[in-house]
């Protein structure tokens, strides 16, 4: 067996640990220790309900879950013997995370919701496997605000982040073109700014219009429910609600947050386009407390530690014009349009510190200043996460130029939603989130790293799952295995072990890219407004 078939790949397997293997039958007795349940939980609910077999008090084998604190946090130890399976966890991660590799080695068809007519025959071979991961950030964003995406996709995709052993679900909210969590204190932000009247099809200077609304929203309930149903996974959901730009939504849900003093801000509907928008937030005691109000709810619902706060593409030039925002920056003595985003946004890092949070943003919040607590999300290359690490804050790496799945797969006019330049899953399996130039201390403030997929052309669901997958297969193995400099890689390997994993992705229902080409109904000329020399510009 050796490991091969199994992604990401194991820290060390050892498949000459016997010979045998051991068979589930119809019942097996499953022993769980402290700090073991929700993974007990999973196994009874997702493999009983795959397999048919009855996890519990009777049976001949056992399935033995339980801590052991030497193993470290998120790591496991899997050892398969003819008569019993033994599954320790550095703690109820680590066991979670086990319990994944567990369903991988009894085949394909653990990966359904059901057992098939004629099915049985559940085994697992012989071995012993100790897993740990290089990151403690494993992250995929899910842009929900340019294309809304039903409460139980969502819930799809972290059981998908799950069995690629993904712990971080950072859910992008909020953005121009629309605001998808709902703010009891403030209801006209999903009363108006959840919808727009109708949408861009495609980039710029597509004129290729989707004349229907288009919009939704996730009341405080359904995202009580998400991040419950996260935490049962050993999953984090990162919530991100956008300042000062991308904020056009906000903005035509009440105008008296812009900067009106230079623009109608009454007449602005939530965009029904892509691209940077220069409609920003204006920089007043009135919109910091207004977001405070925001936040508050937000924390209400979210008790993760880390609140992104976006902070990216934040145009000045609306500041720039305004005799408030001027005004502002004297009293402040923010220095110039980059000193007041910075002040803006440590007002936030002071706000959530003292409320036991962290703020994190995009590399943008770097300019004029970086809170003292603040964490970068680098997207624009490495450069503004090796700036952050030197200076001695958290960084999670995503760079756009490496994971960003939106960006097309393959050249030619077939491949659908093609955004910037081609990357390829070899391409995703040869990143490397830590840059050579830091050193020892540096690289250890790279605390992650993230694969993001934004949805400006990615309409459904199925739309995300193509762009999405296999890639973030080969990102969650750079993100949990330690694999060699990207140069060294078994490309040959991954691609072997990917033939299996091709099939648990189907019987998971996900409608991937195949290795041979766009599937039948994403054969279709590129998105319109494609330039016919050079790739698309970046949205």
């Amino acid at each position: 067996m050796g490991g091969v078939d199994l992604i990401p790949v194991p820290h060390a397997v050892r498949a000459d640990a016997g010979e045998g293997r051991f068979a589930l039958g119809d019942a097996v007795r499953l022993e769980v220790g402290p700090g073991a349940e929700r993974a007990a939980r999973w196994v009874r609910g997702v493999l009983g309900a795959a397999t048919g077999v009855e996890f519990g008090a009777g049976g001949g084998g056992v399935l033995a879950l339980g801590v052991e604190e030497g193993l470290g946090p998120e790591a496991y130890r899997l050892t398969v013997t003819p008569q019993r399976v033994e599954l320790a966890g550095g703690d109820g991660a680590g066991v979670f995370w086990g319990a994944q590799t567990l369903r991988q080695l009894l085949g394909p068809a653990a990966f359904r919701r059901a057992p098939l007519p004629g099915g049985g025959g559940w085994s697992v071979p012989v071995c012993e496997i100790e897993d740990r991961p290089r990151f403690g950030w494993r992250g995929f964003l899910l842009d929900v605000a340019r294309h809304f995406m039903p409460k139980d996709g969502v819930l799809r995709h972290l059981d998908l982040m799950a069995a690629h052993k993904l712990n971080v679900l950072h859910l992008h909210l909020t953005d121009d073109q629309g605001w998808r969590m709902e703010v009891k204190r403030f209801p006209r932000l999903t009363e108006v700014g959840a919808w727009r009247e109708r949408t861009l099809v495609g980039l710029a200077p597509s004129q290729v219009w989707d004349e229907r609304p288009h919009g939704g929203f996730y009341t405080q309930d359904d995202l009580r429910e998400i991040v419950a149903y996260a935490a049962e996974r050993y999953i984090t959901v990162v919530p991100e609600i956008d300042v000062p730009g991308h904020s056009q939504a906000a903005i035509a849900a009440y105008p008296e947050l812009g900067n009106t003093d230079v623009v109608d801000t009454a007449a602005l509907g939530v965009l029904d386009r892509w691209g940077v928008n220069p409609n920003v937030l204006a920089p007043t005691e009135a919109v910091l407390r207004f977001y405070e109000g925001v936040f508050g709810e937000v924390l209400d619902v979210f008790p993760s530690t880390f609140v992104h706060v976006g902070g990216d593409e934040c145009p000045k030039e609306q500041w720039r014009e305004s005799a408030t925002a001027q005004a502002r920056i004297a009293e402040l003595g923010a220095g110039d349009e980059d000193g007041l985003q910075s002040a803006f946004v440590r007002h936030f890092d002071r706000w959530l510190a003292e409320r036991g949070r962290r703020l994190i943003g995009w590399d943008e919040i770097l300019e004029g200043g970086l809170a003292e607590g603040a964490a970068v999300s680098s997207w624009q290359g490495y450069a503004g996460g090796i700036a952050a690490a030197r200076a001695g804050h958290d960084v999670v790496m995503c760079p756009q130029t490496q994971v960003y799945l939106d960006w097309r797969q393959a050249g030619g006019p077939d491949e659908p939603a093609p955004i910037a330049h081609v990357r390829t899953l070899e391409d995703v399996y040869r990143f490397e989130p830590v840059p050579a130039e830091l050193t020892e201390e540096e690289a250890a403030r790279v605390i992650g790293t993230q694969a993001n997929v934004w949805t400006e052309v990615l309409d459904s669901p199925r739309a995300v799952d193509y762009a999405v997958y296999p890639r973030l297969s080969a990102f969650a193995e750079v993100a949990w295995s330690r694999l060699p400099a990207p140069e060294e890689r078994d490309w040959a390997g991954f691609e072997a072990r990917m033939r299996t994993h091709y099939a648990r992705l189907d019987a998971l229902g996900v409608e991937y890219r195949p290795p041979s080409g766009p599937r039948p109904w994403q054969r279709r000329p590129g998105v319109v407004g494609r330039p016919k020399d050079g790739p698309p510009p970046i949205v």
